[in-house]
């Protein structure tokens, strides 16, 4: 095998373009935690208007009063009529906090790109990329817009609590996981470029390689579960079906649920059955840990491959391994103790490190020789997922005109 056939040789980038793009995943992390504390809070639904440009929150009694007042005018309010301005300022804040951060991250990320374009610094290789994630930036507001008005629409006389819709929830989750993971591989591209691939394969004989290659592909299917992991989480939290079932390992003396396919037609349980989705959840989580654990066992447990992998890339396997191992903990904790908000937060972050520590995994192994299968698995779950979701919800909305008929 000629090694210098076998990678690209990328020129190194700027490298404090890579700061911008990693200080801009930072703060879609803190959108994603921000996000998963207003939903918790139940503050998601307490501006009923959305302006692109954004607003002043209100700076007087009479002005609170006003706001208020407009949010009485929807569903929510019919099933929370005990709730005092004071209690309504709670929520709000919560919810303004985490549209002003999203306009901050769209500022943050916009204004330096703009620089970093007009001075030549983004090379051609990540031009395309960076104009992809202006893009899902810009997406994402609109998806969240569309989201909340999903939960001021509902029937008020309906028993169940009023709150978004599960398949829009998960489509705004599922992109600002797509918005992150993109964000933070395109920052280690800039920092480890193809070309230090090159360099440290050089010591390393054909067979080896080869070996290394195959754990990368592992490391990349691993990532991808991982995401869709994280999304079908989205449907526990968007059908609230993380206060059911709180028993563990079963479902309340069951392996599997009994009446997990109720719904008709059966796809809906899939995404709106609450014991079907936290099934559905357990499986993937299971999946999940087993992957992380396979492919650590799969590097570990051969001391010359142990060996000639780059210290970077044993460091983040060891991280994934330990990462897995809390991410699991704080799930059945959440589960068993009835989702407290500190536990439910600091799960939905567990997944956003879980998934940072194994994209770190798979991109340490950059540049060696690996199918395009596991690439394109997982990239399908990530930037597909979206688009499925939306389309389900379109259906959802079908069924339920139909119903009325």
């Amino acid at each position: 095998m000629n090694i210098r056939n076998s990678f690209s040789t990328e020129i190194p980038v700027d490298r404090s373009v890579g700061f911008w793009l990693l200080g801009c995943g930072g703060l879609v992390a803190g959108m994603v935690s921000i996000g998963g504390l207003t939903r918790l809070t139940k503050s998601g639904l307490s501006i009923t208007e959305w302006k692109p440009q954004g607003q002043l929150p209100p700076m007087n009694q009479e002005e609170w009063q006003i706001q208020f007042d407009k949010y009485k005018t929807f569903p929510e309010w019919q099933q929370r009529k005990s709730m005092t301005l004071d209690e309504f300022k709670y929520i709000f804040w919560w919810e303004y906090g985490h549209r002003m951060l999203g306009r901050f991250v769209g500022v943050a990320f916009g204004v330096p790109m703009m620089y970093f374009f007009a001075r030549g610094r983004i090379p051609p290789h990540l031009k395309t990329r960076v104009a992809a994630l202006l893009g899902l930036g810009g997406a994402q507001g609109l998806v969240g817009a569309w989201m909340v008005q999903s939960g001021l629409e509902m029937d008020p006389k309906q028993r169940k609590e009023i709150r978004v819709s599960p398949y829009r929830l998960a489509a705004h989750l599922g992109m600002a996981f797509t918005t992150y993971s993109l964000l933070i591989w395109t920052a280690l591209d800039v920092f480890y470029p193809n070309i230090a691939a090159v360099n440290q394969a050089r010591k390393l004989t054909p067979e080896m390689i080869s070996k290394i290659g195959r754990l990368r592909g592992g490391a990349v299917l691993t990532a991808g579960l991982v995401f869709t992991t994280a999304m079908s989480g989205a449907f526990v939290a968007g059908n609230d079906a993380g206060r059911a079932y709180n028993t563990f390992p079963t479902m309340d003396g069951e392996w599997v649920p009994s009446n997990a396919l109720e719904l008709m037609p059966k796809w809906r349980n899939i995404f709106e059955s609450t014991p079907m989705v936290q099934f559905d959840h357990r499986c993937f989580a299971l999946a999940s840990t087993t992957a992380v654990v396979g492919t650590f066992a799969a590097a570990r447990g051969n001391g010359a491959l142990w060996t000639a992998l780059p210290p970077k890339a044993r460091a983040h396997l060891m991280g994934m391994l330990g990462m897995v191992s809390v991410q699991v903990s704080l799930g059945i904790g959440t589960l068993l103790m009835y989702v407290p908000t500190n536990m439910a937060a600091s799960h939905q972050f567990g997944s956003l490190l879980l998934l940072t520590v194994s994209s770190l995994a798979a991109h340490s192994l950059k540049g060696f020789p690996v199918s395009p299968l596991p690439f394109a698995i997982a990239g399908v779950s990530s930037v597909a997922a979206p688009i499925l979701l939306v389309l389900a919800s379109e259906e959802e909305k079908e069924t339920s005109n139909q119903s009325k008929k």
